[in-house]
């Protein structure tokens, strides 16, 4: 699946047909046009451009496409892909710019800028559109998702906390199983590892060493499945939980036990609130309590209600209720950033500090999104036809809100947007913020996650 020439939309492959005749550049750009965010965080170009276009094409790819899309029925461009074999050792000519990665930018700005650098192969800018896209909005509109949810995080922490020790972990990664591939895993997780350092995912520690040269992004703790408790009978409860506590715990230690295999109430009052109090006081860790049914507000809330009852509480600066340090609570089942913001809002008004509960976020981290969460886009802005370059832009009169922008783009530092997306021309001695990050088949400019994490503003 290695072939960039079938990393495309089926149509692509009609379009070198298209264009008018003497063209020899086309310039166009990658921006999120709108949506529920108004900044987004940009990440995940430097994965696509390691693991696809620093490999170069050779003659039998040529041929496995011009067999594959001519029996599937659409024309082949078989002498401009030999062209690139033949004249740039395989390697496609083209000149990608972009924003440094970890960039949060108000929406509706150019995040990446290419063009083709061969007067032959102007078809090639649109022709990586499919392929390219994706790699910048699945990653960054997963960075963008987990950033805000950080932002409501941090808010409840700073006004029901202590302090903001434990940010880093009060968002937890469990979306590995409901992601579409594992390569999406990999890929949004990493994204995700820039807000956050708590994950199951491992694909995405994997994939943030792999590409960024990341040491250990993300971490994790034993853990209890349903299975692990329901293994041992309705009536070894009891002897379930003990033993995760006799394998796991001890002084510094987390440990998280999934309790509502049967009656979570019963388990919470009677099982740790009673029968195993004392391990968990005098193991010197601390038990994290899942729950993982019933609606999450009223679920959370109770559950550190009673805990307080059994476990008792303190009050900290702020005047808000702080579990002992053996016990706290992570919900991980129908968590999004609106329920987020629900149990962390109901939380403060029944006095219970934030500090008490860390999340869990599966499907809404890494499935419940597409290109319409924040209205991505790649358009053409301008083309070169026999020396002269012309702005190319769409602005259907059904929908003005798909208006593409026009000319050669750069973006610049405005003191009021933060950020502003303008022509090329206009740029003036004002610096561009898109930066070549690859030209004909070199990675011209690297970062690594620490690079990128201190991006973040």
């Amino acid at each position: 699946m290695t072939n960039i020439i079938l990393n495309a939309d089926s149509y692509k492959a009609s379009h070198f047909k298209q264009y008018p005749e003497g063209t020899s550049q086309v310039s166009s750009y990658i921006e999120p046009r709108g949506g529920q965010y108004d900044k987004a965080l940009v990440f995940g170009l430097q994965m696509f451009i390691k693991q696809y276009l620093t490999t170069p094409l050779t003659h039998q790819d040529v041929d496995e496409a011009k067999m594959i899309l001519e029996a599937h029925g659409v024309p082949f461009h078989e002498a401009g892909w030999r062209h690139i074999v033949d004249k740039h050792q395989g390697m496609l000519p083209i000149k990608i710019q972009a924003l440094p990665e970890g960039s949060v930018v108000p929406i509706s700005n150019a995040l990446v800028q290419v063009i083709n650098t061969d007067p032959k192969c102007a078809w090639l800018t649109s022709y990586v559109e499919t392929a390219l896209l994706r790699a910048i909005w699945y990653p960054t509109t997963v960075a963008t998702v987990s950033y805000h949810c950080k932002r409501i995080i941090r808010q409840y922490m700073t006004e029901t906390a202590e302090s903001l020790d434990g940010l880093e972990f009060k968002l937890h990664d469990f979306g590995a199983r409901g992601a579409t591939t594992e390569e999406a895993a990999a890929v949004g997780g990493a994204a995700h590892l820039l807000n956050f350092m708590g994950t199951d995912t491992l694909s995405a520690v994997v994939a943030a060493r792999r590409f960024y040269g990341a040491t250990m992004p993300g971490f994790s703790i034993p853990a209890a499945e349903h299975s692990t408790i329901t293994a041992w009978g309705k009536n070894g409860e009891k002897a379930a939980y003990e033993n995760m506590l006799k394998q796991f715990s001890g002084p510094g230690k987390l440990v998280a036990v999934v309790s509502d295999s049967y009656d979570l109430w019963h388990a919470i009052d009677n099982i740790w609130g009673e029968e195993l109090k004392e391990q968990v006081e005098q193991t010197g860790g601390t038990l994290v309590i899942r729950p993982d049914s019933g609606e999450p507000v009223e679920v959370v809330t109770k559950t550190i209600e009673k805990l307080m009852t059994k476990f008792g509480y303190r009050i900290n600066s702020k005047g808000y209720r702080v579990l002992p340090d053996c016990v706290r609570v992570i919900q991980g089942d129908g968590i999004a950033e609106n329920s987020i913001r629900e149990i962390l809002h109901t939380m403060k008004t029944k006095q219970q500090s934030a500090e008490n509960i860390t999340f869990g976020m599966g499907g809404a981290l890494l499935q419940k999104l597409d290109r319409d969460t924040m209205q991505f886009a790649m358009k053409a802005s301008a083309v070169k036809v026999k020396g002269l370059w012309h702005d190319v832009f769409k602005d259907p009169i059904t929908d003005h809100g798909k208006r593409s922008k026009k000319g050669r783009l750069a973006v610049i530092h405005d003191k009021v947007k933060g950020v502003k997306t303008i022509r090329e021309s206009d740029l003036g001695n004002r610096q561009n913020l898109l930066k070549t990050v690859f030209k004909n088949g070199e990675l011209l400019i690297e970062y690594s996650f620490d690079d990128i994490k201190a991006n973040i503003s």
